[in-house]
């Protein structure tokens, strides 16, 4: 019966005991999660700004980074705080928001990368009926169904994770409450039912892939039939950049999700967490803003905010 009392917090796995070292942790994290808030305002910014922007795939775009700039900060601010304060811990209720609030803005990520593959496919494949099918109330109701599609997601995977009753100790094996090293945890034999979810939505992420590969498929035939000099090169940078952050995105996070969980804890599993909650949200903001859209929109911008400061 003492193995069964009521967890009250958690204890996240730090990147070092050696003090140092986890100040170095602090700084780099620091940097990383500067690096996106501002990349990520920025685009944000120079978006609702500049009016010639204010098309579908900029609209998603903004989305996008609203996400990126969100769920990053559900997961970096703590592990910075813990590090610099010398210390591991993180409330139960904390725990249950940290899930939350990062699965929420996951996959309303990924749905939002599919709805801007599936832009992509409409302005590239029927141009014609481009300004019909992307009107303004479908981009809202697409942007709302993402995160309608989030919050949905979250709730069903938070509630089964946190019904379930810990026994197995307090120590998480990650940076963050991440749900595969929270089953490891748990004394439950209705784990299981978590682990179901699990897989079943593991297969809507891969069905959601597959329908984003075969977009691009039909993309890429379109393309190939352009003429080089009527802007082949621009579609194909269009693209490929977006395709990028989707298999990152997705390879990364079923491999986390899906990889047996060890008894240990696993560099490799520390570098998944890494790459599918903490790079797509710098990387998205370097990736389209080499957009020459956005860099002339970003050069305006600065030129106008450095003569509203010095009028």
């Amino acid at each position: 019966m003492s193995n069964r009392t009521r967890v009250t917090e958690f204890l996240l796995l730090g990147f070092s005991e050696v003090r140092k070292l986890q100040i170095l942790h602090f700084v780099v994290f620091l940097v990383i999660y500067l690096t996106a808030l501002v990349g990520n305002l920025f685009i944000s910014m120079v978006i609702v700004f500049d009016h010639n922007l204010h098309i579908p795939m900029y609209f998603f775009l903004m989305n996008l980074s609203i996400v990126d700039l969100g769920s990053i900060s559900v997961t970096i601010p703590k592990s910075m705080a813990n590090s610099l304060m010398n210390t591991k811990s993180i409330s139960y209720a904390g725990c249950v928001t940290q899930v939350f609030f990062l699965l929420f803005l996951l996959v309303a990520d990924y749905s939002l990368l599919t709805v801007m593959a599936y832009d992509r496919y409409v302005a590239i494949c029927q141009p014609l009926h481009y300004e019909t099918m992307m009107n303004s109330r479908a981009c809202v109701q697409m942007a709302a169904g993402a995160c309608i599609s989030g919050i949905l997601f979250s709730v069903l995977h938070t509630g089964n994770t946190f019904a379930l009753t810990f026994c197995g100790g307090n120590m998480v094996d990650q940076f963050f409450c991440e749900i595969p090293q929270l089953l490891k945890l748990t004394c439950s034999d209705s784990y299981m039912s978590e682990v179901g979810v699990i897989a079943f939505s593991i297969c809507l992420v891969l069905g959601c892939f597959i329908f984003i590969i075969v977009l691009y498929v039909q993309i890429f035939k379109s393309v190939l039939r352009i003429p080089p000099e009527q802007g082949q090169h621009k579609a194909f940078s269009t693209c490929l950049p977006h395709l990028t952050v989707v298999s990152l995105l997705v390879c990364t996070g079923i491999f986390a999700y899906l990889k047996p969980t060890s008894s240990s804890p696993s560099a490799l599993d520390l570098v998944m967490a890494v790459l599918y909650s903490v790079l797509p949200p710098i990387m998205n903001p370097i990736i389209y803003s080499i957009r020459n859209e956005i860099k002339a929109a970003l050069r305006k911008f600065l030129t106008k905010s450095n003569i509203s400061l010095f009028s």
